[in-house]
C-alpha cells in the first residue's frame, strides 16, 4: 500500500509542478491563460487516452514490473522537458509525460484490490491516495517556490531523482494472484502462487497490438455491461469536471483577488490538500468500510454527497471577501471532497471482477481524465479569457450538481454487481476443491 502510494506521489508531484511555475512559464514563453490551460489539459489527455490500453496491460502483464519500467521512463522525460526552448517543445514534453504516467494508474488500482480484502479496501484506497495528495501539495509548492527562486528548469530537475528511486522500490513488490483479496475474504489461501511468465512481443509487435485490440473491444463490452459502471463513469466525469477546474486554478484566482503573491498563493492551496484532503481521505475510507453494508449503495451514495457539497463551499468562496474567510470555506470543502474518494475507489474495484480491474480502473480513469481534469482547466482558460476567472470558475460548477444525481443512481445497482462477483470467485474456489479432491482420490 505505501510503496503504490509512493508512486502515486511522484506521480501528482510530476503533474501539479506546473501549476506552480505558471507566472515563469508565462514570462519566457509569452503565453496566456489559454495556452497555460491547454498546457494542463495536454498532459491529462494523452494520461486519458493511453488509461484504457494501460488496463488491458495490467490484466495480462505483471504489474509491478510495470510501474518500475513507467516510473523510470517518466522521471526522465521531466527531466529532459527543463530543456525546451519553446511553447511547443513544452507542450510535447508534457504530452509525453502524460503518456508515460497513464500506465502505472490502473495496475497501482489493481494490485490494491488484490492485496486487501472488501472490508478493508477504502482504507487501504485511502492511506493510498492520502500519499497522491501530499505529492500535489509538494509538486505545486515545490514549483512555486523553486520557480520563483531557480526558474522552472530546476524545478522539472528536482522531481527525477526520487522517482527512480520510487520505480526501484516498485520492483521489489510481490505480485498477486489476480482476485487474491476476494478470495482472501471467502477463506481461501494463495501462498504458493507464482506468477506465470508472460512476453509481450512473443508473436510479435504486429500481433500483440492486434491481440490488444480485440482485447480492448471485448473488455470494454464487458465493463459497459455492468450496470454500476454505466452510471458512476457518467456521473465521476461531470463531478472531476468541476473539482478539476478548481484544483487547476485555485492558486491563480487567490493571486488575483486575494492580494496574494504567488509563493503564498501555492503555499495557500497546498496547505488545502494538507489539511483538508488527509483527514478527509481517512475518514472517507473508515465511512465507506464501516457502512458498505448498512446503507444501500453507500459507495457511491457517500461520495455523490460529499463532492456535491464541497463544491458549493468552493463556489461560495468565490464570492470577494476576506482571504481568511474564503480559505476557510475551502478547507471545509476541501475536507468534504475528499471524504468521498475512497469509497468512490473501492466501489469500482467491487463492481469489477478481479481479472478486469485493471480494464476498469482504466475506463474510469479515462472518463474522469478526458471530461474532468483535461477538459476544465482548457474550458476555464478560455472562459477566463472572455470574461474573468471568478466568473469561469461559477460557471463550471453546475454540472457537479448533475453528475451527484447520476452517481447516486447507481446505488441501485452496485450491491447487486458485487454479489455477482463473490458468486464466481466462490464458484471457482469450490471447482478448484473439487479439482484437488479427484486428484488426491486418483492418487490413493
Amino acid at each position: 500500500m505505501w510503496v503504490l502510494g509512493l508512486v502515486i506521489l511522484i506521480d501528482q508531484v510530476d503533474q501539479n509542478i506546473v501549476r506552480g511555475v505558471i507566472p515563469q512559464l508565462k514570462h519566457d514563453f509569452g503565453i496566456g491563460d489559454a495556452e497555460i490551460g491547454l498546457l494542463l489539459s495536454i498532459f491529462v489527455l494523452v494520461n486519458g487516452l493511453i488509461t484504457v490500453p494501460a488496463g488491458y496491460l495490467a490484466d495480462r502483464w505483471h504489474r509491478t514490473r510495470t510501474i518500475g519500467h513507467t516510473v523510470i521512463a517518466w522521471s526522465g522525460v521531466t527531466m529532459i522537458t527543463a530543456a525546451a526552448q519553446n511553447f511547443g517543445q513544452l507542450l510535447a514534453g508534457r504530452a509525453l509525460l502524460g503518456f508515460g504516467q497513464a500506465v502505472t494508474e490502473p495496475s497501482a488500482n489493481s494490485l490494491i484490490s488484490d492485496f486487501y480484502p472488501t472490508n478493508v479496501r477504502a482504507r487501504a484506497f485511502s492511506f493510498q491516495q492520502i500519499m497522491g495528495l501530499i505529492g500535489a501539495a509538494v509538486g505545486l509548492t515545490l514549483g512555486g517556490v523553486v520557480g520563483a527562486a531557480f526558474g522552472w528548469q530546476w524545478a522539472f530537475i528536482a522531481v527525477g531523482p526520487p522517482g527512480i528511486l520510487i520505480a526501484l522500490i516498485a520492483y521489489r513488490l510481490r505480485e498477486p494472484r489476480r482476485g487474491h483479496a476476494d478470495r482472501l475474504h471467502l477463506g481461501a489461501v494463495d501462498d504458493d502462487y507464482e506468477p506465470e511468465p508472460v512476453k509481450l512481443f512473443e508473436h510479435g509487435i504486429g500481433r500483440f497490438f492486434s491481440n490488444m485490440w480485440r482485447g480492448l473491444v471485448q473488455d470494454m463490452r464487458v465493463i459497459l455491461a455492468i450496470p454500476t459502471l454505466r452510471f458512476a463513469l457518467v456521473g465521476v466525469g461531470a463531478l472531476l469536471f468541476t473539482a478539476q477546474a478548481v484544483g487547476a486554478w485555485l492558486a491563480p484566482f487567490h493571486d488575483r483577488y486575494s492580494g496574494l503573491t504567488q509563493a503564498e498563493s501555492t503555499l495557500a492551496l497546498g496547505l488545502l490538500l494538507i489539511i483538508g484532503g488527509i483527514p478527509g481521505l481517512l475518514m472517507g475510507g473508515r465511512v465507506a468500510d464501516r457502512y458498505a453494508t448498512r446503507i444501500r449503495g453507500a459507495r457511491v451514495v457517500i461520495p455523490a454527497a460529499c463532492i456535491a457539497i464541497g463544491v458549493s463551499f468552493f463556489a461560495v468562496s468565490y464570492l470577494p471577501m476576506p482571504f481568511a474567510l474564503s480559505w476557510s470555506l475551502e478547507l471545509v470543502g476541501m475536507f468534504t471532497i475528499w471524504l468521498a474518494v475512497p469509497g468512490l475507489r473501492a466501489g469500482v474495484a467491487d463492481a469489477v471482477p478481479a481479472h478486469l480491474r485493471g480494464a476498469g480502473f482504466g475506463a474510469f480513469n479515462i472518463v474522469s481524465v478526458i471530461l474532468g481534469a483535461a477538459a476544465a482547466p482548457f474550458v476555464v482558460g478560455q472562459l477566463a479569457e472572455l470574461t474573468n476567472l471568478r466568473t469561469a470558475l461559477w460557471l463550471v460548477t453546475p454540472p457537479v450538481y448533475v453528475g451527484a444525481y447520476v452517481l447516486f443512481k447507481a446505488r441501485d445497482h452496485l450491491d447487486a454487481d458485487a454479489a455477482k462477483i463473490f458468486e464466481a470467485v466462490l464458484a471457482a474456489i469450490q471447482a478448484e476443491q473439487a479439482e484437488a479432491d479427484g486428484t488426491t482420490e486418483s492418487e490413493e
